[in-house]
């Protein structure tokens, strides 16, 4: 094989964004957040939590306030939900590290409590990075579109994320490799086929006996994070117990709305 028919190759095997089409349809996030709010009755039948310390951590060009009916959902189940607080989130995977590190250890220390992360789209990578760094102070990590795995430039806002973070996706690729890979903490990375934002083959981690996919059907990837299917998800993986972990359990009131669950591999 020459090396223009290697370069070809490798470039059709390349992951490529999700398409116009799809990207138009994240729209429908409205109609997501709406659907939580008519269903709150629903959400509030999710398991309780044991009051431990969850740090929402928002997706690129997103700040706090995107995530805050999360928060409130999770405070009204009973966690203590922490913001960010670094105002709007313009990227930089390595150059966010040493503030991100001072923030999980802030909220370690004022509670004396383990931390659940839970990120939003690049906030999952923040958080999967964060869990690789400081796992005696990480409870669990949960994202929700995240784009962590295979081709992560794979998305339709990689040139938007290295003109305004001044990183290039491939800058640090120690730092990417190790966050694809398997994580020392419980992790769930909840995912969606028609998410118009990131290609979802880059969402997707290796299933084991302490992580797993859940694909949420129909959701954008916008509106992920105040999807009721996937803040019923949030919740049930949240209410595990330290140490304990086990596969979602696809029953309950949006059941209909979940794909199928995957084998673990030891």
């Amino acid at each position: 094989m020459t090396v223009a028919e290697s370069a070809a190759t490798t470039e059709e095997q390349r992951l490529r964004p999700p398409s116009l089409f799809l990207m138009l349809a994240e729209t429908r996030a409205l109609f997501e957040l709406n659907s939580s709010l008519l269903l709150s009755p629903l959400l509030m039948r999710a398991p309780r939590g044991d009051g431990h310390p969850v740090l929402t951590l928002p997706g690129f060009l997103a700040s706090d306030l995107s995530m805050a009916p999360m928060r409130r959902y999770l405070k009204e189940l009973g966690y203590d939900a922490y913001a960010w607080n670094m105002g709007r989130n313009f990227g930089g995977v390595a150059s966010k590290r040493g503030a991100l590190r001072e923030l999980l250890r802030r909220v370690h220390d004022e509670t004396g409590r383990k931390v659940s992360l839970v990120g939003w789209s690049l906030g999952g990578v923040y958080a999967r990075d964060l869990a690789l760094q400081m796992p005696d102070m990480v409870h669990s990590v949960i994202t929700l579109g995240s784009p962590f795995a295979n081709d992560i430039r794979a998305t339709n806002a990689t040139r938007l994320y290295e003109a305004l973070s001044g990183e290039t996706v491939d800058d640090n690729p120690e730092i990417l490799q190790a966050i694809a890979g398997d994580l020392p903490v419980p992790v769930t990375s909840i995912y969606s086929k028609t998410d118009g934002i990131v290609n979802w083959h880059t969402s997707l981690l290796r299933p084991s006996v302490t992580a797993e996919n859940i694909e949420v059907y129909f959701a954008s990837h916008i509106g992920l994070g105040v999807n009721p299917a996937a803040l019923w998800a949030v919740a049930d993986r949240l209410a595990q117990a330290e140490g304990e972990f086990k596969h979602f359990d696809r029953s309950g009131p949006f059941a209909i709305a979940y794909g199928p669950p995957e084998n673990a591999q030891s």
